[in-house]
């Protein structure tokens, strides 16, 4: 299960812990919940935050589901 699931599976507004416990079961590389706490707190979640997918309540360490994933129109471009 990745940590989106979750979120929207709680249907309310869940600890930065929790959140990062999640991530951190689901996935399998070898970073510790440290690592994975400070990226999500520093990267992930702000910019989850201004394209309003999520809301990320640093000062109350929450995290809720604000709406549906941004849809990305990229198309990558891979070396020939």
């Amino acid at each position: 299960m990745d940590g989106n699931v979750h979120l929207k599976e709680q249907n309310r507004p869940v600890s930065v812990d929790e959140f990062v416990e999640t991530v951190a079961d689901w996935d399998d590389s070898a970073v510790d919940q440290e690592h994975i706490a400070i990226e999500l707190q520093h990267t992930h979640l702000p910019k989850a935050t201004e394209v309003n997918f999520i809301e990320y309540k640093p000062d109350a360490g929450l995290v809720e589901v604000q709406g549906p994933p941004p849809k990305f129109t990229a198309i990558p471009r891979l070396p020939v």
